[in-house]
C-alpha cells in the first residue's frame, strides 16, 4: 500500500506528502499519528514536531530552512512560516572519503554501439556542426541550413498547417466566430522525424548553431564562447565542423583554434573555417561553405557504429521544472544510475552550482583531492558573491513553479537536486567550459538555468544527458541526446510527448530507487547505441544558449 507521507532521512523533522491530504485527517508517519491542521497538497511538507521561531528545518539530513514563526506539529511548511537557511561549509571540516560501489555484475560485460574517435572518445551519435564565431554570421548559417535541409530532405514537417488552414477558412466564412467544431484533429508528433540524410546513413544529422555573442560586451565572454564551441567540436558526438567568421570580431579564429588545442592537443577532426571578409562576396562564402560541408559529410559517413565498453559513456546530469517529488524519485534514481556508471569506469558530470547550496560540505567531504575541494569552495563562493553584488542570491533560485510544487527554499531544492550525483567520490571540479577528462563524478560550474546548463554539459564532453523534471520542460540539446525523466506519473499522462522515463512508480511504492536506476542505465545504453530516439530529439529541441558568466541562477 502506498504511503501517504514520508520522511527521507532519519534526522528530518518534516515529512513529504505523497498525495493530497485533508484538514483533520490523521496520518501515520514513522509510527506516530499526526492530525493535520490544514489541507496539504501532494509534494508539500508537514511539520512532525513543534517548532519555535528560529528553529532549523531538516530534510535529506541537512538544513533546508528556518522557521520565522512558531509552527505546530501537523501544520504545513510554507513560504509564510519558513525562510531560506543553509549549512555553512569549510575545507577544514573535510572528512575522509569512503564509498561502497553498487553491484554492477549485470552490466560489467555490456557494451553500446558508438562512433570511435582517434583520441579514444566514443560518440553516441555522429553529427556535423555548422556555427558562427559571431552573431553577424547567423543569417548565413540559416541560409546554409535551409539549403541543406531542402536538398537532403530534412525539412521539418509543418505539423499545424492544416489546423491553421481550417481556422483561416472559418474566419473567411464566419468572421470572428471560430469554434473547434469540425476542425482537423491536432496531428500527433511522429516517433522518428528524419534527422539523418538518406545519402549519408552513418551521419545522424547536421546541427546548425546560432547565438548572440562573439563581439560587443566584454572580451571575456567572447573568449568563453570560443572555449565552449571548441568543446562542442571536441565532443565525441561530433565528426567535424564548418565555422563561419566575419573577420573583425572579438571571438577571433586564433582564440578558437587555441582553445581546441588546449582541450585536445592531438585534435584531428576536420574543421572548415571560412572568413567572410577574406573570402569576398556573401555568395562566394555560402557556396564554399556548402561545398566544404558536403565533402565533410562524405568523410563523416565513413565512420560506423562499433561496440564500446560502458566506461566510454560520459553522462551529464540536469534537472529543470523540478517539483517536490524530484528529490525523492527522479533525482535519486539517476543518482543510482550515476553510481552504476562510475563503478563501471564511466564519467558523470553534475552541473548547476546554485542548486548545490546547502550540500557543499557533503560534496567537499566526497572530494578525492584536497585541491578539488579548494577549487569547489572558490567557485561556489565567487558565484554566490557575484549574485549578492547585484542584489540577488542563491536563496532567489527557486522559480514560482518550484515553490508552488513544494520546493520553497533553495536549500530544500538543492538538497534534492544534489541526489542526481549519487554517492560516489567527487573526482574532479570543472569550471564552465573545462572539459571532463577524469573518469568518475565531476562537478561542473554552470547556472541552474536549464538551457545554459545543458549547453555547458555538452561543451564539457557529455555524450548523453539525463534530465529530471517534475513539472515538464521541452529542453534538449543539438549534439547530445537528452533523456527526460519524470518524477511523477501524472506528468507522463499530461505531457507524454516530452518524457522518456517515468520514476512515478517509486512514489507509488511499486519500484525501488535501485530498480529504477538500473532501468535508466538500460535506457541510456539503448539511446547511446542509436536504438532509441529521445523525445527531445524527435521534437528537434536543439537548445543552445552560452552562459555569459553574468549572474544567471
Amino acid at each position: 500500500m502506498m504511503n501517504r507521507a514520508i520522511t527521507i532521512n532519519d534526522t528530518d523533522n518534516v515529512a513529504v506528502a505523497l498525495t493530497d491530504l485533508s484538514k483533520g485527517e490523521v496520518i501515520r508517519i514513522n509510527d506516530e499519528d499526526f492530525t493535520l491542521t490544514e489541507n496539504i497538497q501532494a509534494k508539500h511538507k508537514i511539520a512532525i514536531k513543534d517548532f519555535r521561531k528560529g528553529d532549523e528545518i531538516y530534510m535529506y539530513g541537512v538544513i533546508v530552512g528556518m522557521t520565522n514563526q512558531a509552527v505546530g506539529k501537523g501544520e504545513p511548511i510554507t513560504t509564510q512560516n519558513v525562510e531560506h537557511r543553509a549549512s555553512s561549509y569549510e575545507l577544514e571540516q573535510k572528512k575522509q572519503v569512503s564509498w561502497t560501489p553498487p553491484d554492477v555484475s549485470k552490466w560489467k560485460d555490456k557494451t553500446f554501439n558508438g562512433y570511435h574517435r582517434s583520441d579514444g572518445q566514443v560518440g553516441t551519435a555522429n553529427y556535423w556542426l555548422v556555427f558562427p564565431l559571431v552573431f553577424c554570421e547567423n543569417r548565413n548559417v540559416e541560409v546554409i541550413k535551409k539549403t541543406f535541409e531542402k536538398a537532403l530532405g530534412l525539412e521539418k514537417q509543418v505539423q499545424y498547417e492544416s489546423y491553421l488552414n481550417s481556422l483561416v477558412d472559418q474566419y473567411k466564412s464566419n468572421g470572428a466566430q471560430i469554434s473547434d467544431m469540425g476542425l482537423t484533429p491536432m496531428p500527433e508528433v511522429p516517433e522518428n522525424i528524419p534527422d539523418n540524410p538518406e545519402l549519408f546513413e552513418n551521419v545522424d544529422g547536421i546541427r546548425f548553431l546560432t547565438h548572440d555573442g562573439g563581439c560587443g560586451g566584454v572580451r571575456q565572454d567572447s573568449e568563453t564562447l570560443c572555449r565552449l564551441l571548441a568543446g562542442y567540436v571536441n565532443n565525441p558526438n561530433v565528426a567535424g565542423a564548418t565555422v563561419l567568421s566575419l573577420g573583425c570580431q572579438n571571438a577571433e579564429v586564433q582564440i578558437f583554434e587555441d582553445a581546441l588545442k588546449k582541450i585536445n592537443p592531438e585534435f584531428d577532426k576536420p574543421v572548415i573555417i571560412l572568413d567572410q571578409q577574406n573570402t569576398g562576396t556573401e555568395q562566394e562564402l555560402i557556396a564554399k561553405a556548402i561545398k566544404e560541408t558536403f565533402l565533410g559529410l562524405i568523410e563523416a559517413n565513413k565512420i560506423k557504429r562499433e561496440p564500446a565498453p560502458l566506461s566510454k559513456l560520459t553522462i551529464g546530469l540536469e534537472c529543470g521544472g523540478s517539483d517536490g517529488f524530484s528529490g525523492i524519485s527522479a533525482n535519486p534514481a539517476i543518482g543510482y544510475t550515476s553510481d552504476l556508471l562510475v563503478a563501471l569506469g564511466g564519467t558523470v558530470i553534475l552541473s548547476e552550482f546554485p542548486e548545490l547550496c546547502g550540500v557543499e560540505q557533503e560534496l567537499i567531504n566526497r572530494a578525492v583531492h584536497k585541491s578539488s575541494a579548494e577549487k569547489f569552495i572558490k567557485l561556489m563562493r565567487a558565484y554566490e558573491k557575484a549574485a549578492e553584488n547585484v542584489g540577488s542570491g542563491f536563496d532567489m533560485n527557486p522559480s514560482p513553479g518550484n515553490i508552488k510544487d513544494g520546493l520553497i527554499t533553495d536549500a530544500m531544492k538543492s538538497a534534492g537536486a544534489a541526489k542526481k550525483g549519487g554517492s560516489s567520490p567527487v573526482n574532479d571540479i570543472l569550471d564552465y567550459t573545462e572539459y571532463a577528462t577524469n573518469p568518475g563524478l565531476n562537478l561542473l560550474c554552470t547556472p541552474g538555468n536549464d538551457v545554459e546548463s545543458t549547453t555547458g554539459l555538452a561543451g564539457s564532453g557529455a555524450n548523453i544527458i539525463l534530465f529530471t523534471t517534475g513539472l515538464g520542460t521541452p529542453t534538449g540539446n543539438p549534439v547530445t541526446s537528452v533523456i527526460k525523466v519524470s518524477s511523477n506519473s501524472q506528468l507522463v499522462q499530461r505531457m507524454p510527448d516530452i518524457i522518456d522515463v517515468n520514476t512515478g512508480p517509486v512514489i507509488e511504492g511499486e519500484k525501488t530507487i535501485e530498480v529504477m536506476g538500473g532501468e535508466i542505465l538500460d535506457q541510456v545504453i539503448r539511446v547511446a547505441s542509436g536504438e532509441t530516439v529521445t523525445k527531445a530529439m524527435q521534437l528537434r529541441q536543439y537548445d543552445f544558449i552560452p552562459w555569459k558568466r553574468g549572474v544567471s541562477l
